[in-house]
């Protein structure tokens, strides 16, 4: 029933930027922490950033300094500004959120993911 749709990717050089987006709908209940994963193929899904409904953030250590996450609850949406890419940052980035089993059949929900390539 959720549904989680993200957009903003696409190809840029190193040192440019891009924001990516998330839309969440369906959801019945509360969304809590709600955050941003990204894997290349072959390799396992990280985690990139994360924010709680509070506002704490949280960032892998690769990307500290030069993302930032954000949320707007009144659109159900969530943010990732990315500066200062590098070419190690292209993966397909992937949304997620946590739900309350209260009122949605899943305890967190995942998008379909975009692809972030970052190529000279």
């Amino acid at each position: 029933q959720v549904q989680l749709v993200e957009s903003g990717g696409g190809l840029v050089q190193p040192g440019e930027s891009l924001r990516l987006s998330c839309v969440v709908s369906g959801s019945l209940g509360p969304i809590y922490d709600m955050g941003w994963y990204r894997q290349v193929l072959g390799k396992q899904r990280e985690l990139v950033a994360v924010i709680t409904t509070s506002g704490r953030t949280t960032y892998a250590e690769s990307v500290k300094g030069r993302f930032t996450v954000s949320r707007d609850n009144a659109k159900n949406t969530v943010y990732l500004q990315m500066a200062s890419l590098k070419p190690e940052d292209t993966a397909t980035y992937y949304c997620h959120v946590e739900l309350d089993l209260r009122y949605d059949e899943t305890d967190d929900a995942w998008g379909q993911g975009t692809q972030v390539t970052v190529s000279s």
